[in-house]
């Protein structure tokens, strides 16, 4: 039986990571999932949050929105609209669109204003938490 499952993250853009990892946790849109190896097939949509890997006993994060996971025959593919590794999120780039959205979210004027600002508000927040306890390494 195998310990470990390949993970491959990809964006419209390009590839993000793709590595043999022991666990993968994905925030999926009904909230949190974890993959083993020999997991069942199935798909997911993502929402908002903080993808986690283990790999050599160190959790390392990537911060995902959007997108649908699959997991088939020992590998989890995660097809992302953005992901962005921990070790690559500017801080302070972060940190200033999450001020920009919540300035945004507080002077919205009718209900998609509001919900596409929350939806803003949410993506910086958890792209900020990514690399709160891990700024350069990645892992936390």
């Amino acid at each position: 039986m195998a310990s470990t499952l390949k993970l491959e993250i990809v964006t419209p853009d390009r590839k993000v990571l793709s590595e043999d990892v022991e666990y993968v946790g994905c925030p999926g849109v009904e909230g949190e999932f974890g993959i083993l190896a020999n997991h069942v097939p199935f798909l997911s949509a993502l929402g908002i949050g903080n993808l986690y890997y283990k790999q050599g006993g160190k959790n390392y994060y990537v911060f995902v929105a959007g997108g649908f996971a699959e997991v088939s025959d020992n590998k989890v593919t995660i097809l992302a609209e953005v992901a962005e590794k921990a070790s690559e999120i500017d801080v302070d780039r972060a940190e200033k669109a999450r001020a920009r959205a919540e300035q945004r979210a507080q002077q919205a004027k009718d209900n998609v204003e509001f919900a596409r600002n929350q939806a803003a508000l949410k993506r910086a927040i958890m792209r900020a938490s990514c690399t709160a306890s891990g700024k350069s390494a990645g892992t936390c």
